[in-house]
């Protein structure tokens, strides 16, 4: 298994054979909107991509966790091949087909599905708490196991909470991708982890690798790599926690 970390929450993922592209955010920098209600007026993104676009294009697969701009954005839409198999969480897939996208798949809440001998499964979370959480909707994470490979688990955008919590017991993944940055507005809780979130998902999968992704990228996002690994060195678990830079293979 190879991960690269593009930018933000997009990844590429060598794994069992297969090549998937992750949340592809493919805008260039600075032509989207500052987040409203961040309390921050920078456009995003606010750092470009590491490198030309076209080396990213041709996966065997996309997997789009869930439709937020800094997922999902017209950039990706319009550079992907309409043809390439495209898997998504319960709801999303309509959307997605209507940008002509032609091979495109929910995974069902509840049965897993199998692309190349990977299986894949859908995770809940959490995308914030209380109000902020409701206006945030449905979001997901993914499960890739497969013979020969490490079961890894990609949180999705989600805080620390029960429905994470319960994938660690259940699964006992090997690697756990998380979106850090503790993004947040201004009111309300944060919705993505912070740095607090990071430490009990390692307390909790003391055996597990963690990957932190989602910094720097987004002008809502107040936890950076910097703050993240101050507090993981003082915590003891900056050995057990990488935080790729944008183009960095882990």
């Amino acid at each position: 298994m190879k991960i690269q970390l593009i930018r933000h929450a997009a990844l590429w993922l060598e794994y069992g054979g297969s090549t998937f592209l992750i949340d592809p955010m493919l805008s260039a920098q600075g032509v989207n909107p500052p987040i409203m209600n961040s309390g921050d007026d920078r456009r995003n993104p606010l750092t470009p991509l590491p490198g030309p676009v076209q080396q990213w294009l041709d996966p065997d697969a996309v997997i789009v966790t869930h439709l937020h701009q800094d997922h999902w954005d017209a950039a990706a839409a319009e550079l992907l091949n309409p043809k390439l198999p495209l898997l998504c969480q319960e709801g999303d897939g309509e959307k997605i087909t209507a940008q002509g996208f032609g091979q495109v798949k929910e995974i069902d809440d509840n049965v897993p599905s199998v692309f190349r001998g990977v299986t894949l499964s859908r995770t809940g979370g959490r995308h914030g708490t209380g109000e902020i959480g409701a206006r945030m909707g449905k979001v997901s994470g993914c499960l890739f196991q497969a013979e020969g490979e490490p079961v890894v688990y990609l949180a999705g955008d989600t805080i620390w909470c029960k429905e994470v919590e319960d994938v660690l017991t259940v699964h006992q993944p090997d690697i756990i991708i998380v979106n850090a940055g503790g993004a947040s507005f201004t009111n309300g809780g944060h919705i993505t982890m912070n740095e607090q979130d990071i430490v009990e998902l390692c307390h909790a999968a003391p055996t597990a690798s963690v990957i932190a992704v989602h910094m720097d990228t987004i002008n809502h996002c107040r936890v950076t790599r910097g703050l993240l690994k101050l507090r993981l060195e003082q915590e003891g678990l900056l050995d057990r926690v990488a935080v790729p830079l944008d183009g960095e293979w882990v």
